[in-house]
């Protein structure tokens, strides 16, 4: 007979009865008493100047608080983009090393591009329950490969998974501000329904709850909160009170305004006094070549990320207030930092929908104009130009995935009151998001794991900057760090940095590598490579030594076309839907870019008029849906903007039981015939062209009724079909063709 033995070890004596036997009471573990709670406040494409503690004239007073009673880092690295910082920064060990060498959705499948978080690598929350922690993980996740968001899972690397007692936010990059895709723990969840809801706010309000519940339930016991905020990532979403705080104040354009935040830099003392102002990126226009119109609506769109960024300041401040109405503020290690430098994506003039610019589809200056008045609201998916993303990362080169500083130099803040002594203080030695985990256990005096759940750890490769809190004149205790980032490199060794930005699509041996001593050089403008080239050839060779100790190779300068073998993956040809399912989401729906497919659905209706969703794919920024209107049937394609591709059945339907469907005929690229079809008869047609040449579908998909932002603006969410459908079928032809080089550089050509 099979041994059963106990979970945990018993440590009393069992008789035949109760009287003779002895009970024990496995103790759980405590926290030391001087344990702090921990809040790890991550910003979203905050550049290195955005904040107005680092420079800026927009209004933080709620972080600039935080810096003033705690410590502001002008040397503290990120990875250049956000998964594999967050990676990097909740393991403690170099992103490629925890298989995160890019964002989950550009995963290949080699052991540095995994789309997913490693189990050798334990995450902080990992190693701080066993030692008395409930943890919480709020808002962007992103560590996960999308396609296991899914009712089945599987859930090996969702938040709950990975060491977080609670979850609350959204598992993908970005998310609409007005009408998130949220996920409660390991489930998704409607949009909430609130008059003004705004993400930042909700998310805010999310982890005050959590700690107030965990607080209720055991007093004292410290907490981690991981909140991960969508803002101020894209679309750039805000009330119109807070944009008007800065109307007219960005008319003079991107390049006085770096001018200026570069003045306010020296006088804060964020960056030595003799810290050159890099020129203008030669990617980004002069802003006195734009045309007035196209100056009036590029200002717009940085006074709307102001306004954004100064909101989530705001809801940042309601969380400190909180903790401090707790008498918890004192004892609280809070960090504020960046994932990543400002953001290049939206182009020379910015987008009204972003998710044209990650399709390769061009935006016309007119369509901007044109809804310059709709910047912020949920009626636009908004990015800034990529002139004001240059501004944000002042002095400072390049843009967010550049391995130049503009890239990877960002904010970081520390306060906490019962340990900070030098509040307001500034510190100069060269940190980076690996080393935050060491900073974590050190503090607390405990180890990582060597081996988690059965599984053998990896070594954590970060470095605590404990020693920095007390003394600002401390000598930078790293020795090197290496970057990589789609093919752009970089290494930093002893004050020294080798960097080269890689063009995509050439050859990696034909790269040019810069070199900067950027102990003395702060915004990297005085390349030393000509004069120093067995220095610069020492760290290159050090560069290939670091790459194949962390998984970094092979190099791959792919982005978006990586998605397709992620997709192929996980596709098939027929796909059964049944009403009131959860949201599955987008990556994992049917992919029907540039492809013959069918929707087909069994529905009975009424003759007093049916209405509802049968089948949704998207929102309002991309997608396409099949719905009834009394009783009429229709199918609409969303090509992002006022471009809508509708087909109507010529009369309404009769009451009793119907089989309808829609049907595409690919006939050429980005182009074919659509039908609508009823009880087998075809009841009308239409050419569709200029279609989505990748995942038409901005968001996820329902059956039976929409949810967040609406595919078609003639219903309101969430349209719920009062008729009866018994299931939607969707089936995917073999024609399927996309070419991302080829609309890659059609793209190019067009900005």
């Amino acid at each position: 007979m099979e041994e059963i033995l106990p979970a945990e070890k018993f440590a009393g004596s069992i008789g035949k009865t109760y009287r003779d036997s002895k009970p024990h009471w496995a103790e759980a573990k405590k926290a030391s008493p001087d344990h702090p709670n921990i809040v790890l406040l991550v910003l979203d494409d905050v550049g290195f100047s955005h904040l107005g503690c680092y420079g800026s004239d927009i209004n933080t007073p709620r972080i600039d608080a935080l810096a003033a009673k705690g410590l502001r880092f002008t040397n503290f690295h990120t990875t250049a983009m956000c998964s594999p910082t967050r990676a990097a920064l909740l393991t403690g060990r170099q992103h490629h090393a925890a298989g995160m060498g890019t964002i989950v959705e550009w995963c290949t499948g080699y052991p540095g591009y995994q789309g997913q978080v490693t189990k050798r690598a334990a995450t902080l929350a990992d190693m701080l329950r066993p030692h008395g922690y409930n943890t919480h993980a709020l808002g962007k996740w992103h560590l996960m490969r999308m396609t296991d968001a899914t009712a089945a899972g599987p859930f090996d690397y969702w938040p709950l998974a990975r060491g977080f007692d609670r979850y609350y936010g959204f598992l993908s990059s970005l998310t609409d501000h007005w009408n998130p895709e949220l996920f409660c723990d390991n489930h998704p969840i409607s949009r909430p329904v609130k008059p003004g809801y705004h993400l930042t706010e909700d998310l805010i309000d999310k982890s005050i709850e959590l700690i107030r519940d965990q607080q209720c339930a055991a007093p004292g016991k410290p907490f981690f909160s991981y909140v991960a905020l969508g803002a101020c990532h894209s679309p750039h979403h805000v009330e119109p009170k807070y944009i008007e705080r800065y109307k007219g104040k960005y008319d003079c354009g991107w390049d006085e305004i770096r001018k200026k935040w570069f003045k306010r830099q020296i006088e804060l003392g964020i960056i030595p006094p003799d810290t050159v102002l890099t020129e203008r990126n030669n990617e980004v226009i002069a802003w006195d070549s734009l045309s007035s119109d196209e100056q009036r609506v590029c200002a717009r769109m940085q006074e709307v990320f102001a306004g954004f960024l100064e909101h989530t300041d705001e809801q940042v401040g309601r969380l400190v207030d909180y903790l401090e109405s707790m008498n918890l503020l004192d004892n609280t290690l809070f960090v504020v930092l960046s994932d990543n430098g400002a953001s290049d994506e939206g182009g020379d003039h910015g987008n009204i929908n972003i998710r044209k610019h990650y399709a390769f589809v061009d935006e016309p200056i007119e369509e901007l104009i044109a809804n310059i008045d709709k910047l912020g609201s949920e009626y636009t998916y908004n990015h800034y130009p990529k002139g004001w993303g240059f501004a944000g990362n002042t002095p400072l080169k390049w843009f967010k995935m550049d391995t130049f500083g503009g890239g990877i130099r960002d904010p970081l803040i520390i306060h906490w009151p019962n340990k900070i002594k030098d509040q307001g203080g500034i510190r100069r030695q060269y940190h980076h998001c690996v080393d935050f985990v060491s900073t974590v256990l050190e503090l607390l005096n405990i180890d990582a794991p060597q081996n988690h759940q059965g599984i053998e750890q990896l070594p954590i490769h970060g470095k605590s900057m404990v020693y920095a809190f007390d003394n600002a004149q401390a000598p930078t205790q790293k020795k090197t760090q290496y970057f990589e980032m789609l093919g752009d490199r970089g290494i930093w060794h002893e004050g020294w940095k080798a960097v080269t930005r890689h063009k995509k699509g050439t050859d990696f041996e034909a790269d040019i590598w810069e070199l900067y001593h950027v102990e003395y050089d702060f915004s990297e403008s005085n390349n030393l490579a000509s004069q120093f080239p067995e220095k610069l050839k020492m760290l290159i060779d050090l560069w290939w030594s670091e790459a194949e100790k962390y998984s970094v190779l092979p190099l791959d300068d792919r982005d978006r076309e990586r998605t397709a073998a992620s997709l192929k993956a996980t596709s098939r040809k027929i796909y059964t839907y049944y009403p009131g399912m959860a949201r599955v989401d987008r990556l994992s729906a049917p992919n029907v870019a540039n492809r013959s497919y069918q929707i087909e659905a069994e529905i009975e209706i009424d003759e007093h008029g049916t209405n509802g969703v049968l089948f949704a794919a998207g929102g309002r920024f991309g997608g396409y849906v099949l719905f009834i209107k009394d009783n009429q049937l229709i199918h609409e394609y969303n090509c992002g903007d006022e471009r809508r591709l509708i087909l109507k059945s010529p009369s309404k339907l009769s009451a009793g039981k119907h089989h309808v469907s829609f049907g595409f005929k690919k006939t050429g690229s980005l182009a074919g015939s659509g039908t609508l079809s009823c009880d087998g008869i075809e009841v009308a047609s239409l050419t569709m062209e200029r279609m989505w040449p990748l995942l038409p579908n901005a968001t996820g998909i329902h059956c039976g009724r929409d949810d967040g932002s609406p595919v078609s603006e003639s219903y309101s969410c969430p349209n719920t079909f009062n008729g009866n459908l018994k299931k939607i079928i969707v089936k995917v032809e073999d024609d399927q063709e996309i070419d991302f080089l080829k609309e890659y550089y059609a793209a190019l050509a067009d900005d």
